[in-house]
C-alpha cells in the first residue's frame, strides 16, 4: 500500500503528469495499441504537449471558472492525446458520448458552457458555433474528413515546443461527467484531480496488486464513461502500463485482439461476459488474461458461473458512481469473493448503510482519513447480527465529486458523506449485496438512462397523449427500456400510431440504449391521488394493447 507521503502527493497532482511519469519511467514502452498504431509514454507525452500548447494558444471565453473542452471521440490515441492535453494545459475535459444525437449533445455544450468542441465528423456537423445557440463554443475540431468549417485534429498536434507545465491539480476541477440521475436532464458532476487520483491510490491499496506495470489492460469501456475514462485509461496510466483502445465492442473480435496482444487484464461490463461465455473459444482465446473485473452494472451470479465454466477465470465484481471516480466496493478487497456481492469498500473508502429513520444499520470500520494517517488498510466491521436490514450506500472518501456543475449541489456533506440512492445489505462477514435503487434509473449496459428524459421525447409526438417508461430486465443488457403509450385522439381517417413509429421518432432524438426495445399502447396510465403516474402498477400485464 502506498505511504501516507505518497498518497497525499498523488491528491496534489495533476491527472496529466501521469502520463510525464510514465514517459520518464520508460520512454520506449508501448502506452497504448490501436489497430495496427503502437503508440509509446514518450510518443503519447509529446502529443499531449502538443495538445496543451494548442489549447493554450486558444482565445477561449472567461466566465471565471476554467475553460471547459467538450470532447465526443470513439475510444482512439486522439481521444488520449486530446483528454491528458486538456488537464495538462489546466482546462477540464467534458467527455461525451460519441453516439449523442444534436439535441442530446446541444444539451451539454450550453449546460457546459464549453468553449471548445473536439468530435466526430458527423457530430462537427450538426452543431454550428457561436450565437445564439451556443454562445460560448468557440472553436471546433473534427477527428477524420468532414465539415471544411472545423479544423482537423491534426492541427492539435501540430505545435512545437518544450513540455508544458499546467499549473492545476488537487482541488482543481479536471473532468465534467454528465450522468443521469432520476429526474431531469443529464447533470455535469465535478470531478477534481484530487478525486481522480485518489481513486487510484485506493485501488493500489488492494493487496494483492491490482494492475502492474507490465500488464496489458483491454479497453474496450468507452472513455466517455467514468468506469472506462478513470478505470481504464488512468489506470493504464497511473501504472506506466499498457492499454489496448478497442473502438467498438464486438465479442469475437474483441478475443482476436485479446489474443493478439497478449492482453492481460480486462476491466468490462456485463453484457462483455454474457456475450463471451456463449462462445466456445473463449477460454483458449483468454489464456494470457490474469484479472478480469466487472462494474457499471449488476452481473447474474449465473452469468459469472457461465463465463468461469467457459474459461477457468473468475470474475472480479465491483461497485461504483460517476460521483466517486467511480470504485467505491470490489470483490478484490474481500478474502473470498461471493456470487451476487459487490464485495467489500476499497482502502480508504467509509461505506455506511443508511435506513429509513436515517439511522446506520451498517457501517465500515476504519475513517478513511484516519487510515491514510496509519498507514493500515482499511477493514470492514461484521454487523452484530446474521446479516443487515437493506440500506442506502453512503459514501465518504477523497474519491468524491465536488458536488454537480456548476455551483457544486448536492455534493458531499459538510463531514464528507454522500448518499447514493442505492440500497445494498451486508452479510454476518461485511461483504455487501445491491438491492435495488431508490429512483428510477434505468441501467443499460451500465449506462444511465432517465426515464423522464425518453417520456419527454415520446411525447413530443402529436399521436402520443401520454406515456410512462420503466426499466424491465433483459439477459444481456441487465435492464431496457419499455415505454406504455397512450393515444391521443384522431379523426376517423387518422393513421393508427404504431410502435414502429415510435421507435423512428426516439432514434431522432435519443442515443440508442436510451431507445424503447418495447413499447405496449394502454388505454390509460395509472395516477396517484396527487396525478403521479403509479409505475408499480404498470408491471401488470396491460388490459389494453
Amino acid at each position: 500500500m502506498p505511504d501516507s507521503a505518497t498518497v497525499q502527493d498523488a491528491h496534489a497532482g495533476n491527472v496529466a503528469d501521469l502520463v510525464r511519469r510514465a514517459a520518464a519511467a520508460g520512454p520506449d514502452r508501448a502506452a497504448l495499441y490501436h489497430d495496427d498504431l503502437v503508440v509509446s509514454w514518450g510518443e503519447l507525452d509529446s502529443r499531449v504537449d502538443a495538445v496543451a500548447r494548442s489549447l493554450h494558444a486558444l482565445a477561449l471565453p472567461g466566465d471565471g471558472a476554467p475553460a471547459r473542452i467538450a470532447l465526443a471521440l470513439p475510444n482512439t490515441v486522439e481521444f488520449a492525446a486530446a483528454y491528458f492535453g486538456i488537464l495538462r494545459a489546466g482546462l477540464v475535459a467534458v467527455p461525451v458520448n460519441p453516439a449523442y444525437t444534436a439535441r442530446e449533445l446541444r444539451h451539454v455544450l450550453v449546460d457546459s458552457g464549453a468553449g471548445a468542441f473536439l468530435g466526430t465528423a458527423d457530430l462537427v456537423a450538426a452543431i454550428e458555433p457561436g450565437p445564439p445557440g451556443l454562445p460560448a463554443l468557440r472553436h471546433v475540431y473534427r477527428l477524420g474528413a468532414g465539415s471544411d468549417s472545423a479544423a482537423p485534429v491534426a492541427t492539435l498536434l501540430a505545435t512545437v515546443g518544450g513540455p508544458v507545465d499546467s499549473g492545476t491539480g488537487g482541488e482543481d476541477l479536471a473532468v465534467l461527467i454528465y450522468t443521469s440521475g432520476t429526474a431531469g436532464d443529464p447533470k455535469g458532476a465535478m470531478l477534481s484531480h484530487r478525486a481522480l487520483l485518489a481513486n487510484h491510490a485506493q485501488v493500489a491499496g488492494i493487496s494483492p496488486p491490482v494492475l502492474g506495470t507490465d500488464d496489458v489492460v483491454l479497453l474496450a469501456l468507452p472513455l466517455f464513461h467514468a468506469y472506462g475514462l478513470n478505470s481504464g485509461l488512468g489506470a493504464v496510466a497511473y501504472h506506466g502500463a499498457a492499454g489496448v483502445l478497442v473502438e467498438r465492442f464486438d465479442p469475437v473480435e474483441a478475443l482476436a485482439v485479446i489474443a493478439r496482444h497478449h492482453v492481460t487484464a480486462i476491466v468490462g461490463v456485463p453484457p462483455m461476459y454474457v456475450a463471451w461465455s456463449l462462445l466456445p473459444d473463449s477460454g483458449e482465446a483468454l489464456s494470457s488474461v490474469r484479472l478480469v473485473v466487472s462494474g457499471a452494472a449488476p452481473l447474474e451470479p449465473a452469468t459469472a458461473a457461465r463465463f468461469t465454466a467457459a474459461t477457468a477465470r473468475p470474475i472480479f465484481e465491483g461497485y461504483g458512481l460517476t460521483e466517486t471516480a467511480p470504485v467505491v466496493t470490489s470483490t478484490l478487497a474481500s478474502p473470498t469473493p461471493k456470487a451476487g456481492s459487490i464485495g467489500r469498500p476499497i482502502p480508504g473508502v467509509q461505506v455506511r448503510l443508511v435506513g429509513p429513520d436515517r439511522a446506520d444499520v451498517w457501517s465500515s470500520t476504519v475513517d478513511p482519513d484516519e487510515a491514510e494517517a496509519d498507514d493500515d488498510d482499511v477493514d470492514v466491521a461484521s454487523p452484530d447480527s446474521p446479516g443487515t436490514d437493506p440500506g442506502e450506500v453512503v459514501v465518504r472518501g477523497a474519491n468524491l465529486f465536488s458536488g454537480y456543475w456548476p455551483d457544486g449541489r448536492d455534493g458531499p456533506d459538510a463531514q464528507g458523506w454522500w448518499a447514493t440512492g442505492d440500497v445494498a445489505y451486508a452479510d454476518a462477514d461485511g461483504d455487501l449485496f445491491l438491492v435495488d435503487r431508490l429512483g428510477e434509473l434505468i441501467l443499460v449496459s451500465g449506462f444511465n438512462v432517465y426515464p423522464r428524459e425518453v417520456e419527454q421525447v415520446l411525447a413530443a409526438h402529436p399521436g402520443v397523449a401520454a406515456a410512462a417508461v420503466l426499466g424491465t430486465p433483459h439477459p444481456y443488457t441487465g435492464q431496457t427500456v419499455k415505454a406504455f403509450v397512450v393515444r391521443a385522439a384522431g379523426g376517423p381517417d387518422a393513421p393508427v400510431l404504431s410502435a414502429a413509429d415510435l421507435m423512428r421518432h426516439c432514434e431522432r432524438s435519443l442515443a440508442r440504449f436510451k431507445c424503447p426495445t418495447a413499447i405496449e399502447f394502454v388505454a390509460e396510465l395509472p395516477y396517484s391521488a396527487i396525478g403521479k403516474v403509479r409505475k408499480v402498477a404498470l408491471q401488470s400485464p396491460a388490459t389494453d394493447a
